[in-house]
């Protein structure tokens, strides 16, 4: 048995993972449709020559600040697109940017990749594009974005029986993650991955008794015998998470541990993916703290906030 399948109804949200751009006709906070590209902030053009007694060349408009506290925008002109989402990738790591702003940049950069999904010819000069440094990063996040398409079933009709929460400090899980690398030799950056693909972070809790619980998502029969604590402790679920793995053959064939996890090859090769892109540069861990949890139904598909929980109705 595997230890804790994601239950069937996280799966699909998974694998719609990002989102994509098609505004739902109703609901909870729907996405919003991609900002054009003329609404990207442009330096100013001169609208004539200048005179030859002109002696002060034309000043740039500054780009905006973006506002923090709003759903950010992701461009459907592939241009602009590859602009935006690289000064993401840029944002994210740099060291100088945090709390919300950093977050706002996960979520953005979460945007980026789903947008693949309702773009797909914009990969390939999103990954020429990046400078080299990113690159690895760029398509490595790509092609996870499309294994974990792979697990995607039938579209729902309803919302999933959750509530959604606030991420725990990115440091905080940092620390969890590494103290679970101390004491079992799983390498923090398959614990975060996992972590990122199954409750974003932790931010998607089931209220479901009988499905998978917690950050991590384990059965209650998984999480009996590998488990020590509160299955809903982000400390205490990844530490469980660790010790499932290690037992399921981790760290020598981590395939054959992830597979233990989730026995589809696809959410194997996407952890693995996500995985590397962190092993590569710790940093980029910031940027997948910010994802977001986006959920999609037959009306659509729909961003669920901190404080969502099922509709009464639905």
């Amino acid at each position: 048995m595997t230890h804790a399948r994601i239950a069937v109804v996280l799966a699909l949200a998974i694998a719609a993972t990002a989102c994509g751009s098609s505004a739902p006709t109703q609901g909870s906070v729907a996405v919003p449709s991609p900002t054009p590209a003329s609404a990207i902030a442009a330096t100013a053009t001169p609208t004539a020559a200048p005179t030859a007694a002109a002696t002060t060349a034309p000043t740039a408009k500054p780009t905006p600040e973006p506002d923090y506290d709003k759903q950010p925008d992701v461009p459907d002109d592939v241009d602009a697109y590859i602009k935006v989402c690289i000064q993401t990738e840029r944002a994210i790591r740099d060291l100088n940017i945090t709390g919300k702003k950093l977050t706002w940049y996960g979520w953005r950069q979460h945007l980026c990749y789903g947008q693949i999904s309702d773009f797909p010819d914009f990969a390939d000069p999103f990954i020429a594009a990046a400078p080299e440094d990113l690159r690895p990063a760029v398509k490595d996040n790509i092609n996870a974005g499309k294994e974990l398409r792979r697990l995607k079933g039938p579209t729902p009709k309803t919302f999933p029986d959750w509530k959604i929460v606030e991420a725990k400090p990115i440091d905080a899980l940092m620390g969890f993650y590494k103290e679970a690398e101390a004491k079992y030799g799983v390498h923090w950056s398959y614990l975060a991955a996992i972590n990122l693909v199954e409750t974003r972070m932790g931010r998607i809790r089931g209220l479901s008794s009988a499905g998978a619980q917690g950050p991590m998502q384990f059965m209650p029969g998984t999480w009996a015998a590998y488990g020590t604590g509160d299955v809903n402790d982000e400390r205490d679920a990844i530490m469980g998470a660790a010790n499932y793995l290690k037992a399921s053959g981790a760290p020598k064939d981590m395939d054959r541990a992830l597979f233990a996890y989730n026995r589809h090859i696809g959410y194997v090769n996407a952890i693995k993916l996500y995985a590397d892109v962190m092993r590569r540069d710790e940093s980029a861990y910031r940027g997948y703290h910010g994802w977001q949890v986006y959920y999609p139904t037959v009306k659509g598909i729909f961003h669920l906030a901190p404080g969502w929980t099922k509709p009464a109705d639905d």
